[in-house]
C-alpha cells in the first residue's frame, strides 16, 4: 500500500470514528432530553397532585344541616317563663333553608356572630342577660346564627368553623342546652390569633352546658356539621338576609330587630333597649 493510499485509510477511518461519536452523543441529548421532559412531566403531575390534595382537604364536603336549624340558626321563644328551643327538621342535603316566620308583635332579635369574635363577645356579655328577660317573658324572640367569619385568625385551626359545628352538634341533639352551651362558648372565647379550643374541649364544654346525649361528643369531635357551616356562611356572605333589607352580613355580630340592623353601642344596655323598644315594641 502506498503512502498516499495509507492515509487515506488513516483518514476515513478518524472520520468514521467521528460519526460514530458524534451519534452516540446525539444519542445521549436525545435520551438526556426525553428524561428531562419525561422529569418535568412527572413534577408536574406531582404538584397537581398535591394542589388536588390541598384543595379536597380545604373544602367541607357537603351535607344536610342540624335539626332546629332550619333557618341556619337557632330560634328560640318563651315558654311559661322558660326559654326554649324551637324544634326544626334539618335542612337536607342540597337544600335551602326556611327563614323563620316572624311575630311583629313582639321584637324579633337575630344575632349573627361568630364564636371568636371579640366584639360579638361584648355584645353577648354586655345584652344577653336583658335579652334573656324579654324572651323568658314573651315580648320578644331571639334566632342565634353562627358562622365562620375569622377561620383565618386561628393559625389553620379554623376554630371558628368547628366551634359553629360544635353549636350545630348541640342544637341537632340537645337543643334544650344550646343558649347554655352558646354562652359558655363566649365565657371561654380564644383569643384570636391563637389556635383555639381542641374539639376534646369544646365537647367537654357542651356536656358542661346540659348536652347530655350520648351522640354530642362523637358529632362534635367528628366535625359532622363542618360541611354545613360553609354552606351557611356562604349563604350569609353572599346571599340577601331574611327578614331584613340586608344584602349580605359584613361583619360580626350582625343584630337586627324586626328587620332593623342595629348600630349603636355593642355594650350600652340602655341604648340596645331604647332600639328594640322603638322597633319592636318590648321594653
Amino acid at each position: 500500500m502506498s503512502e498516499n493510499e495509507s492515509k487515506k485509510v488513516r483518514r476515513d477511518a478518524a472520520r468514521e470514528r467521528a460519526r460514530e461519536a458524534r451519534e452516540k452523543q446525539q444519542a445521549r441529548r436525545r435520551r438526556n432530553r426525553t428524561l428531562g421532559i419525561s422529569g418535568i412531566i412527572v413534577g408536574s403531575l406531582a404538584v397537581i397532585a398535591v394542589v388536588v390534595v390541598v384543595i379536597a382537604g380545604s373544602v367541607q364536603p357537603a351535607g344536610p344541616g342540624p335539626k332546629n336549624m332550619a333557618s341556619d340558626g337557632v330560634l328560640l321563644t318563651g315558654q311559661d317563663g322558660k326559654i326554649v328551643p324551637v324544634a326544626t327538621k334539618a335542612t337536607p342535603d342540597g337544600g335551602t333553608p326556611t327563614p323563620t316566620k316572624q311575630d311583629d308583635s313582639v321584637a324579633n332579635i337575630t344575632v349573627y356572630s361568630d364564636y371568636m369574635c371579640p366584639y360579638c363577645n361584648q355584645f353577648e356579655t354586655s345584652q344577653m342577660s336583658q335579652i334573656e328577660q324579654w324572651v323568658e317573658d314573651g315580648s320578644a324572640t331571639l334566632e342565634l346564627h353562627p358562622f365562620n367569619l375569622l377561620d383565618r385568625v386561628s393559625l389553620g385551626s379554623k376554630y371558628s368553623t368547628r366551634s359553629a359545628a360544635a353549636a350545630a352538634c348541640v342544637a341537632n341533639y340537645d337543643p334544650d342546652a344550646f343558649l347554655a352551651y352558646n354562652t359558655s362558648l363566649y365565657e371561654n372565647q380564644p383569643s384570636e390569633s391563637t389556635r383555639g379550643l381542641t374539639n376534646d374541649k369544646l365537647a367537654s364544654l357542651a356536656e358542661a352546658a346540659g348536652a347530655t346525649n350520648s351522640k354530642v361528643a362523637s358529632c362534635i369531635t367528628d366535625q359532622t356539621f363542618a360541611g354545613w357551616v360553609a354552606d351557611a356562611t356562604n349563604r350569609v356572605m353572599n346571599d340577601p338576609i331574611p327578614n331584613s333589607s340586608l344584602d349580605k352580613v359584613t361583619g360580626t355580630p350582625t343584630v337586627i330587630v324586626n328587620g332593623k340592623q342595629y348600630s349603636g353601642s355593642l355594650t350600652d344596655t340602655d341604648a340596645f333597649a331604647t332600639f328594640v323598644e322603638a322597633n319592636g315594641g318590648t321594653a
